[in-house]
């Protein structure tokens, strides 16, 4: 599939990049870890703030002035496994001639733009979403005709830019966009990140914007959550101080944050804990509004079963970015894995791969756990810089090359950029991971990070990915990650719907479900009625089957959000068939800008296209999206007015024997060892040194 290439920005590549330092965050719920392990773990918890912050206003033309972030509101709700997120921003332009705009704002994986709106004086137009060339052509025709206009595009995983006919001169420009994205409890722990750091992994792109994070105005961030599930604490790490949190029930709070005259450049993350000791559950988010046609669903499955520490011996591979972009981060690196590698257990060993352009392995094989001092890390992994490209596949093909068949093996990848050295086709990596029975980790830092190919790389191997922001809760992600290598994990999962014709799913996660997760599906189905599913999976060798039935409803129009979830599912799923070479890529061309057009999506083939009423009709670009915006808001407008509605399907025939509470007991990670602490701790922190 070919990937649109947008003017003025250059690929990425090797970079480095300031990290001023912040106060530290403080973890949720220490628990039993380790003591040693965690005082140094805080030690080096200083939060970097990279340069780029989200929403940037640039004026097109080397001599104009760069325009300036007046307010920027963030209104977010989260409901039902998923977020809607609004922005509005107000940009000036101190110029003394109209200009010309380029805006652009990163969105997070799996997130989907559904709306961008410019306001024109006392008046909004709305965005509609179609294919690329008609965008291209009715946006040029608008703007040489100087009308108001604009257009946003995909250029990258999670990177929309959004060009804006005419910004006054000495004048205000105000534009409003609106995303979704699903979000998934994690050892009942729910976490929502807005983002606002760059990535740190473009350096020629940071030299053309020129950013300025500072609000002259006023910032505020406003978070409703709306659980059916009993909450237990809510936060926003980092500022505690001067967030005003209220509660208006058991599962209901809201979360205001305000700053004036602010200069934005970290992300905020929004954390929520469910009580603990909750049931293991079925939950089925439904979509229906017309008879005649099919509906849409989200089943989300939360296991209530007893996953075991693993006891045993075990290997482990540390694999460590130090490509340019990293060398800020390295020292930091460095002193996370080294304390942590002394907290290893004796039985078990280890070794270290640091790649850039090349890959090599620092202590020249695997070492006993109980035989090498942290010292003798710290000194080893000393001898190393940073600099160059990100050759990932030489990183992981070294990581492979020396394995003993006899023990267990995880190789735990860190990294903060995409692969730009060596081989860069995805199918490649699918089939070096095919050839070894290992599980690959990886933990994925900023915002400009390769998300898909991590998803495709851990996927092959049984293992999982996660985005770790630098102003994540450490201790609180570290706690959550490291129970997901120590513990027994359901293989071969596959979840089965049987009673009502089910059509066009998808599935979240590969046939491993590790300690917290939670396996979600989207889902089309013909009409109503009476529907069995069945969870089948291997625990310790012996096959066990969960299961129970429900009711898919022949109406309802509770949540219209849900088909824009399930369209955004399905795009990553046929771009991914394809990164494998199993759709050709004009077929997952046509059918990307397909799902984008009818959904209204903005895709690598589509486009938003902003206009008034008139100009849409003279170029007979029909209203879809406003049609599909009036029926959601009004459908939030009533979700709003009530109590959050359970969705669990299983709660008088449980799925889950003795209806189990859910691994990590809704919000509790049983911390006894520490072993993914290595390298998530080495991610985190070395984002904040």
């Amino acid at each position: 599939m070919t990937r649109r290439t947008s003017p003025a920005v250059a690929p990425r590549g090797p970079t480095s990049s300031a990290s001023p330092d912040a106060p530290p965050v403080v973890p949720p719920r220490p628990g039993r870890a380790p003591r040693r392990l965690l005082a140094g773990l805080l030690a080096g918890a200083l939060l970097a703030a990279p340069a780029l912050a989200s929403g940037t206003l640039t004026p097109v033309g080397s001599a104009a002035e760069p325009m300036q972030l007046l307010d920027h509101r963030v209104s977010v709700r989260v409901q039902d496994g998923f977020a809607r997120t609004e922005v509005f921003q107000t940009f000036f332009n101190p110029g003394a001639v109209d200009a010309e705009a380029i805006y652009e704002f990163p969105v997070p994986a799996h997130g989907c733009l559904s709306e961008m709106a410019i306001l024109v004086g006392e008046e909004e137009i709305l965005g509609e979403v179609v294919d690329e060339e008609t965008a291209d052509r009715v946006y040029e025709s608008e703007k040489d005709d100087g009308n108001d206009a604009g257009k946003g595009a995909k250029t990258e995983w999670d990177d929309f830019r959004f060009w804006v006919s005419r910004v006054p001169a000495g004048g205000e420009a105000s534009f409003r966009f609106v995303y979704y994205q699903r979000l998934e409890l994690d050892a009942g722990v729910g976490r929502y990140v807005y983002p606002l750091e760059d990535g740190g992994t473009e350096e020629a792109a940071r030299s053309f914007w020129t950013s300025d994070p500072r609000v002259r105005r006023s910032f505020s961030f406003d978070v409703t959550l709306a659980s059916s599930w009993p909450v237990d604490q809510v936060r926003i790490p980092g500022y505690e101080g001067a967030t005003v949190v209220d509660r208006q029930g058991p599962g209901e709070y809201t979360a205001r944050l305000e700053l004036v005259d602010a200069t934005l450049e970290r992300d905020l993350v929004f954390y929520y804990r469910l009580q603990p000791e909750l049931p293991g559950r079925i939950e089925v988010v439904p979509y229906r509004a017309d008879p005649g046609e099919p509906g849409t669903f989200m089943m989300v499955v939360t296991p209530g079963v007893d996953l075991h520490p693993i006891t045993t011996g075990s290997d482990y591979v540390f694999v460590l970015d130090v490509s340019g972009s990293m060398s800020s981060k390295l020292s930091s690196m460095v002193d996370a894995v080294s304390r942590a590698i002394g907290e290893l257990s004796p039985e078990d060993r280890f070794r270290i791969i640091l790649f850039g352009d090349r890959a090599r392995d620092v202590l020249g094989g695997f070492v006993a756990a109980d035989e090498f001092t942290v010292d003798g890390v710290r000194a080893e992994l000393a001898k190393m810089g940073t600099g160059g490209g990100t050759n990932l596949y030489a990183g992981l093909s070294k990581a492979l090359s020396v394995l003993d068949a006899d023990r267990a093996t995880s190789v735990l990848l860190v990294t903060d950029g995409v692969t730009n050295q060596g081989v860069v086709d995805p199918k490649r990596f699918s089939d070096l991971m095919a050839q070894h029975d290992v599980r690959v980790f990886g933990f994925l830092m900023g915002n400009n990070a390769n998300w898909p190919l991590m998803r495709l790389v851990c996927d092959a191997s049984g293992g999982f990915y996660q985005s770790v922001s630098t102003s994540d809760d450490l201790l609180g992600q570290v706690l959550l990650a490291k129970g997901k290598v120590t513990h027994e994990c359901l293989h071969d999962a596959s979840l089965s719907v049987t009673g009502v014709d089910v059509f066009d799913t998808t599935v979240e996660h590969g046939p491993k479900v590790y300690l917290g997760q939670q396996l979600v599906v989207f889902g089309r189905y013909r009409e109503g009625g009476t529907a069995r599913v069945e969870l089948q999976a291997r625990l310790t060798g012996i096959d066990r089957t969960y299961t129970t039935e429900f009711e898919f409803p022949a109406i309802d129009t509770e949540v219209p959000e849900l088909e824009r979830l399930w369209a955004m599912s399905r795009i990553e799923q046929v771009e991914r068939e394809a990164m494998l070479g199993l759709m050709p890529p004009e077929e997952c061309a046509d059918a990307v800008e397909s799902y984008g057009v009818d959904y209204q999506l903005v895709t690598d083939e589509t486009s938003m296209l902003v206009l008034d009423d008139a100009a849409f009709a003279k170029h007979g670009i029909e209203r879809r999206n406003k049609e599909r915006v009036a029926v959601e808001r009004s459908a939030q407008t009533v979700r709003a007015g009530k109590p959050p509605t359970s969705r669990r399907v299983d709660r008088h025939a449980p799925a889950f024997p003795g209806n189990a509470p859910s691994p990590g007991g809704g919000g509790a990670v049983d911390p006894t060892t520490v072993l993914a602490a290595l390298a998530l701790a080495a991610l985190a922190i070395g984002a904040r040194r």
